[in-house]
Formats: structure tokens, C-alpha cells, sequence
């Protein structure tokens, strides 16, 4: 459980780099996608760099992130196997390292990023307007369907899939 654990904590730091990758450094609206419609109808296209090479160690800070992200899952399952999980323990590994995702997301991003700090209004004030008054992020029935449905639902498939191979 140890091992799920740091696992879980890798995709979380994971997760946070692609979101700082995107925000701070690269800044291009269609990552924006999971934004409110009223906010993103407020965002302006970034044209420059925030720094000269910012879009660059952006990408590289995103890549990397993605890299981990994928790296702490195929350990996940690597390790499985070499232990000879039952589809329980495989599930029950995925499902707790998305529910640690979704979790930190749910709880550090969208609370404490956005609502209380206002890191994206930050660094897009245009949409600072579009966000006043949430008390809680911008896409709650969203993130508990992931939370109770759609991630339960992928730990379960893939737990299968890694005990008939």
C-alpha cells in the first residue's frame, strides 16, 4: 500500500506541473477547455512570452509532468504483475490513486487555487470577473462523476484487462 501511496503522490506533483506548464508558461486558451463557458468567453489570447523561452520550459515542464504521470501508472501495474495481483488488488491500487488524484484536484486546485488564491485569475485577470463569488470551483458535477463513476469505472476495466493478460 506504500507503493500506491507514493504513486498517488507522484501523479499528484504530476498534475500540478502540467497545470503550472500550462497557466504560468504557455498560456494558449485551448487548454482552458474544463473552464467555465463565461469565463472562457473572457480569456484573451496570449500573442507574446511571459519570458523569452517561458513557452519552451513550458512544454518541457508539461512533458515531463505527463512522463511521471504515466511512469507511476505502469509501475503500478509492472508491480502487479510482479506480485501477482487478483483483479481486487489491482483495482483497489488504480481506484486509490485516482481517488488521490481526483481528490487533490478537487480539493487543492479548485478550492484553494482558484477560489481562495486566485492563481488563474493571477495570471488571467479578464476572467478574474467570470469567477467572482464561487465557493467552491467551476465544475463540481463534472468532478464528482469522475470521482464516484468514471474513475472507479476505468480502475475496474483495467484491473480486468491486467488479469486476463
Amino acid at each position: 500500500m506504500l507503493l500506491t501511496i507514493i504513486l498517488g503522490i507522484i501523479c499528484c506533483a504530476g498534475i500540478s506541473g502540467v497545470l503550472i506548464s500550462a497557466i504560468v508558461f504557455i498560456q494558449d486558451n485551448w487548454m482552458f477547455s474544463s473552464a467555465p463557458k463565461e469565463a472562457k468567453e473572457k480569456l484573451q489570447q496570449r500573442t507574446g512570452e511571459v519570458f523569452y523561452g517561458a513557452k519552451a520550459m513550458g512544454w518541457v515542464v508539461m512533458i515531463l509532468s505527463a512522463l511521471s504521470i504515466t511512469g507511476a501508472f505502469v509501475i503500478a501495474v509492472w508491480d502487479g504483475f510482479r506480485n501477482g495481483f487478483t483483479f481486487f488488488q489491482f483495482f483497489l491500487r488504480l481506484a486509490v490513486m485516482l481517488t488521490m488524484y481526483k481528490a487533490f484536484d478537487m480539493i487543492f486546485f479548485d478550492y484553494f487555487l482558484l477560489c481562495r488564491f486566485h492563481f488563474f485569475q493571477h495570471y488571467f485577470p479578464e476572467a478574474a470577473e467570470a469567477l467572482v463569488g464561487r465557493k467552491y470551483g467551476f465544475n463540481i458535477k463534472s468532478q464528482l462523476l469522475k470521482l464516484i463513476v468514471i474513475f472507479p469505472g476505468i480502475a475496474a476495466l483495467v484491473a480486468w484487462i491486467c488479469t486476463r493478460v
